[in-house]
């Protein structure tokens, strides 16, 4: 069977497992840029915004760590089952008003 001469042979492409974890590596990326360097309407010219980008990536990579996870599925778990007794007991609050109200 002939091969799609528009793919590129899968020496030059990434494993299908890695492509997720590049996406997330790049949203962590751009989501500690967000918070520590960029804020709207900070930059007049391009230029400047490149320059301010450069700066931090060098700084950055000097004093990176890995980052650690903390956050665990227990964690998430315990998370969800407050939430879910905070909107129980909001709705027992809830059905007693309605009912106190009824009562008058």
């Amino acid at each position: 069977m002939p091969r799609d001469a528009s793919r590129s042979p899968p020496s030059t492409r990434p494993p299908r497992s890695a492509r997720p974890q590049t996406a997330g590596l790049k949203i962590i990326f751009f989501s500690v840029i967000q918070k520590k360097v960029v804020s709207p309407n900070d930059f007049p010219a391009l230029e400047k915004l490149s320059e301010t980008l450069l700066a931090f990536v060098d700084r950055y990579n000097q004093t990176a760590r890995p980052f650690s996870w903390k956050y665990t599925a227990g964690d998430l778990k315990d998370l969800l089952r407050r939430i879910s007794e905070h909107d129980n007991q909001d709705a027992r609050q809830q059905t007693d008003l309605t009912e106190a109200a009824a009562v008058r």
